[in-house]
């Protein structure tokens, strides 16, 4: 709106500080429809699956994967040392065979069925620090393509790994029967092809991956041919089909670079790689044991639709959408041609393909799932110092020749940054809190996902505008007095009005300020995800630029035009919608196994994490846009709408609306059959029996409870130690929990001789009777080191021990045929004080804990599960444990 003004000296023209409500309201609305459209492109928009007919005998056909699926699927939950995983094994094996029936002439397949003698697996870092991964007894199915008159070819090899056991709460649809069935049509493309290669190409097909990686630290410790791998490739699943991203990459940058090359549909972030390695994510693949232990470099690829169901009954076929496995597979095949027929393969073992040591790392991202952008991290380093500079030399000048007023005006816009973070944080955190005394649990939004709009990203908008309009308040003061002593001879309206348009302007560039300091910090520690502190940084300075920027402190300001913010958020709202899309709902889908000892958090903290991640969101991402809303009179109308939202989201939670689980998206819960003799130094005193039950879902378990009878009694009365897993909060019944087991399936901790002295030496002999999968904890309080045997064949050597909370966990896992009895030797501390006392207590900590798993349903545990609400289901991962589970102990003072 114009409005001319003029006195006896002069005649101006003044923009008036208003903004159309209408205007507001369309930038919302594209802001929204515009962020949809961009995930639904980059990760909903899945190809059609293709029949064998239309990709004939080179080609990748979903309707072939599919069936192998169907098959795997069909065997029911497979974990190691089971029936079941046997069958798939075979199953495997004869479409194997059937590929090399129909494989090219000039082509050779090789098969061999590799079975993994005992190893011990110890990770540096992540999931697995304190830990030794000890296993026996696995099978893995190991398929070798190679041209048949290229010998060389064999000696530099392409891995392509994944898995075929599944944990022992799911059919694996998603995790990992869609990889096995995505390597198995690849291998049968393959076969059509490999005799162009100058490569060969490896498939692994492993096993006891789910029990700590064990599968892939076998082959690339015992099988022959790992030598020859100068590059691993590795397929996972944290959910249910979608597309396949790129969530690793490197650390060498040439897969991830001929793949954005080669691929049809190249789907992958650098963010979810920063992510994963930070820890945010608590998992780990067998991706970490080709770069950690073989020095490989590679990709990392993982399903990472509907997170919720990971591990759990509705990892199922019917949730696998059509067009994952052929986005995957032609993806990988064209990658594989690309690669199999290349002649500079990088060499692997932590050297570039010229033999250097060191890495110049990769950056990549994808733009709507259709072009994959690649540059190197030095590259990056470049591009970013250089606009941090100039940014930087453009700010000091601004600031010079604004003087006094400018400085001060910086501070105060930058105030208002803060005050924008703290309330939008404040709001969001506030119903963070308040959510568990108005819902039935603590997380009500799982199973519908949409509702954390209305319940997070509500009140973090509200809080977020509400902070920022006090430091414009704050801001538009002091500009209002600067105004007046520098425009006396302006009438006083005007001078309110320029203050107005002023301190929108610097609003703006308060936007602009944040994004630099995360540039600045990004690029000083090297991450990755840096390019997106860029995207918000660059584009946005440059349409201010050049549509509304001067360095002259005597022009007038003017309002900020709407196609300043258009032109200046379309290329980071690109870059970045999809990515935050999916980040909330995979970080909503987590929470279902959020409490990974349960009872050791608050309820609250589920929420609290959930809404301060959609708070930094709505301030990293609306801080331009809110910065046009205060000289316009949408103010109250943002304030109904996000009230009215987060109300209606409220009620729908209080009244029951919607479910906080459902049959599909289910509470992860676990029903232990105990049998303990924990503490027990009589070998006469009886066992304690009960039935356990717990869940890694925030919330009590009241209402399951009800539903199931029983006898269940509920709280933090008897928390228990299942080694490297506690429950604090749970269950117990010991309605007929004497029956389904023997006395003689309790395992044994016995003493064989104790030599005292400065070098006191103790030797244990453990039977664990029935189990092939159990966990020892060794207090390293006590004992400096150890030494474990499986009679004369050493499994775990005298060597530095890491620990966690005073504590050495060997989790071990094998096959019918895995030992069950072992020796281990304990070299004690010197000057032993006995310092195992619980933090929280008097009571002296064990010497060893150890507990044995039997994948048995006792009669008690099964009249359990059948009681158990549709909603709930059992969730599995490596320190869990099985349906029926015996705990014992040795003290210190044996």
């Amino acid at each position: 709106m114009v409005r001319q003004r003029s006195n006896r000296d002069s005649e101006s023209v003044v923009l008036v500080a208003k903004r159309s409500n209408y205007v507001i309201l369309a930038l919302f609305v594209v802001a929204v429809y515009g962020s949809w459209f961009v995930y639904e492109q980059q990760y909903l928009n899945l190809p059609k699956p293709l029949g064998a007919q239309q990709v004939g005998k080179r080609g990748f056909s979903e309707h072939e994967a599919i069936q192998h699926v169907i098959a795997l699927t069909q065997f029911g939950p497979h974990p190691v040392g089971s029936p079941a995983l046997d069958h798939a094994l075979q199953y495997v094996l004869q479409a194997i065979e059937n590929i090399k029936e129909t494989a090219h002439w000039e082509v050779d397949v090789e098969l061999d069925l590799f079975h993994a003698k005992s190893g011990a697996n110890h990770m540096v870092g992540g999931l697995f620090k304190g830990k030794t991964l000890v296993y026996s007894d696995l099978n893995h199915i190991v398929l070798r393509i190679s041209p048949k008159y290229a010998a060389e070819a064999t000696e530099n090899a392409i891995l392509v790994s994944s898995h075929i056991d599944t944990v022992f709460s799911a059919e694996g649809a998603g995790d990992c029967s869609s990889c096995v069935a995505v390597m198995l049509e690849l291998a049968r493309g393959v076969s059509q092809w490999a005799h162009g290669f100058k490569n060969a190409v490896i498939f692994l097909f492993n096993t006891g991956e789910e029990e700590g990686l064990n599968g892939a630290h076998s082959f690339i410790t015992q099988h022959p041919w790992s030598d020859t791998v100068t590059m691993a490739i590795d397929l996972e699943a944290m959910g249910v089909g979608g597309k396949s991203g790129i969530f690793q990459a490197g650390p060498q940058p040439w897969a991830i670079e001929n793949f954005a090359l080669a691929a049809k549909y190249p789907s992958g972030q650098i963010v979810a790689q920063d992510l994963f390695k930070s820890g945010a994510i608590k998992s780990s693949t067998d991706f970490q044991v080709y770069q950690e232990l073989a020095g490989l470099s590679g990709l990392d690829f993982a399903y990472a639709d509907n997170t919720a169901v990971y591990h759990t009954k509705n990892d199922k076929l019917k949730l696998l959408k059509p067009g994952s496995l052929q986005h995957l597979g032609e993806n990988m095949l064209a990658f594989l041609l690309k690669a199999g027929t290349s002649t500079n393969l990088p060499k692997g073992k932590g050297t570039n393909s010229s033999g250097k040591s060191g890495q110049d790392t990769a950056v990549y991202f994808d733009i709507l799932g259709t072009y994959m952008v690649v540059f190197r991290q030095y590259f990056a380093s470049l591009l970013y110092n250089t606009v941090i500079l100039q940014a930087l030399l453009i700010w000091t000048t601004s600031v010079i020749m604004g003087g006094r007023s400018a400085m001060v005006s910086l501070a105060l816009s930058s105030l208002s940054l803060v005050l924008m973070w703290m309330c939008a944080i404040g709001f969001s955190v506030f119903v963070a809190f308040v959510l568990p005394l108005v819902s039935s649990s603590p997380i009500p939004y799982i199973s519908s996902p949409w509702l954390v709009v209305g319940l997070f990203g509500a009140p973090a908008v509200l809080g977020a505008f509400t902070g920022q309009h006090a430091g414009y308040l704050i801001l538009l003061k002091y500009l209002t007095k600067t105004f007046s002593s520098r425009n006396v001879n302006l009438p006083l309206v005007v001078q309110e009005d320029l203050a107005k348009l002023d301190a929108e302007r610097w609003l703006f560039k308060a936007g602009l300020l944040q994004w630099l300091i995360l540039l600045i910090v990004g690029n000083f520690y090297k991450i990755g995800s840096s390019y997106l502190a860029l995207a918000w940084l660059a584009p946005p300075a440059f349409a201010y630029g050049l549509l509304e920027a001067t360095l002259s402190p005597a022009r007038l300001p003017k309002p900020l035009k709407t196609v300043t913010l258009l032109i200046g958020s379309s290329v980071p709202c690109l870059l970045s919608s999809g990515i935050i899309i999916r980040s909330v709902s995979t970080l909503i889908g987590s929470a279902v196994r959020l409490e990974r000892s349960p009872g050791s958090n608050t309820e609250w903290l589920g929420n609290v994490i959930v809404a301060i991640f959609i708070a930094a969101i709505a301030c990293l991402t609306l801080v331009y846009l809110l910065s046009y809303i205060h000289i316009s009179g949408a103010k109250v109308p943002l304030i109904i709408t996000t009230c009215l939202l987060f109300g209606i989201s409220l009620a729908v939670i209080q009244l029951g609306v919607v479910p906080p689980f459902t049959e599909d998206t289910a509470r992860a819960v676990n029903v232990v059959h105990v049998v303990d003799m924990t503490g027990a130094n009589d070998k006469k005193q009886e066992p304690a029996s009960y039935i356990s039950l717990f869940s890694t879902t925030p919330g009590n378990l009241v209402k399951e409870v009800e539903q199931i009878g029983e006898g269940f009694t509920c709280g933090t009365d008897k928390p228990l130690d299942f080694v490297t897993f506690s429950v604090k909060y749970g269950c117990w019944s010991d309605k007929n929990a004497n029956i389904g087991w023997h006395e003689t399936d309790i395992p044994l901790i016995h003493v064989e001789n104790d030599i005292k002295g400065d070098n006191r030496v103790t030797h244990v002999s453990i039977d664990t009777k029935l189990s092939t999968r159990w966990t020892l904890g060794i207090n390293t309080d006590e004992v400096e080191d150890f030494q474990l045997k499986d009679g004369p064949e050493e499994l775990v050597p005298i060597g530095d021990k890491s620990n966690a909370d005073s504590w050495h966990i060997i989790q071990f896992s094998g096959g019918k045929k895995a030992p069950r009895k072992f020796s281990l030797t304990l070299f004690w501390a010197n000057n032993q004080t006995h310092k195992s006392y619980k933090k929280d207590s008097n009571t002296e900590q064990p010497l060893l804990k150890l507990r044995t798993d039997v994948d048995r349903i006792t009669s008690p545990t099964e009249t359990v599960l059948g009681k158990l609400p549709q909603w709930c289901s059992l969730f599995g991962k490596s320190t869990s444990p099985l349906t029926l589970a015996f705990l014992t102990s040795l003290p210190v003072d044996f």
